[in-house]
């Protein structure tokens, strides 16, 4: 099982460099590489002391350091001279170069890193809550009663109104048709006169009858049975009402002084 350890203070050999840098206040773009490789295996030697694991990061950078130190202490050959073209651009080349544009870029994302860690830091100290129902809360607004009409809704509105109150204006003669009960009786003893003195009553009440004429009907059926002209009976319940004339007077002559209306 492989074990990764996490060293107190540095997380690796790029931070314990920029720490260095740091604290001596060295421009990262000039490091005086002997200075700083010697304060590195400086704190190599403390973490050896102090029983700490060093691990293999560490020893690499070391390794670049010293490598890089050496390459810069130690004197150039003469270039031969079939490498005379390019000796001039190894000479402008610096071994630094690839360590300080790793430092640069470590940095860079350590910033972003300590950013993001502030920011998780600021968050954390928010709480939040579920939304509420805030519905009750809502006023009651009364719902706009011309809401999506035109002015020429408006204005067909108006002259519909127009033409109600004329008609509501006008005066109408109402002429009612008198219906004598007098008439309705001679009209029932003629029936029954020509039927043999017995008729239906539904043959006394036709279709086109309006509420008039069957009133005036059954009123003059009530005042022939008063007057015992006729007498009224049914085979069964809810039938046909048989009108039948006395056999005792069978006269079908109305008395012209009795009914009057």
């Amino acid at each position: 099982m492989k074990v990764h350890y996490k060293l107190e203070t540095f997380e690796g050999p790029l931070d314990l460099l920029l720490h260095l840098i740091d604290k001596a206040e060295i421009d990262i773009y000039d490091i005086p590489i002997s200075e700083i490789t010697d304060q590195y295996m400086a704190y190599l030697e403390t973490m050896q002391e102090l029983e700490l694991e060093v691990t293999s990061e560490f020893l690499v950078m070391a390794a670049t350091l010293l490598a890089i130190k050496s390459q810069m202490l130690l004197p150039k050959p003469p270039p031969a001279e079939t490498d005379i073209e390019y000796a001039d651009e190894a000479a402008d080349e610096d071994p630094r170069a690839e360590l300080v544009q790793k430092l640069i870029e470590y940095r860079k994302y350590k910033m972003i890193a300590e950013e993001l860690r502030d920011k998780e830091l600021a968050r954390s100290l928010i709480y939040t809550r579920e939304p509420a129902d805030l519905s009750p809360y809502i006023p009651d607004v009364d719902a706009n009663p011309v809401l999506g009409l035109h002015v020429s809704d408006l204005a067909v509105a108006f002259l519909r109104a127009l033409r109600k109150a004329e008609r509501r204006n006008a005066v109408a003669k109402i002429r009612r048709d008198e219906i004598s009960v007098r008439d309705r009786m001679i009209d029932v003893l003629e029936r029954l006169k020509r039927r043999g003195g017995k008729l239906m009553f539904s043959q006394l009440i036709g279709d086109d009858d309006t509420r008039q004429e069957i009133v005036a009907t059954f009123l003059a059926l009530l005042e022939l049975m008063k007057m015992q002209k006729i007498v009224c009976f049914q085979h069964r319940l809810f039938g046909d009402i048989v009108i039948e004339a006395r056999e005792d007077g069978k006269s079908f002559e109305l008395p012209s002084d009795q009914i009057d209306y």
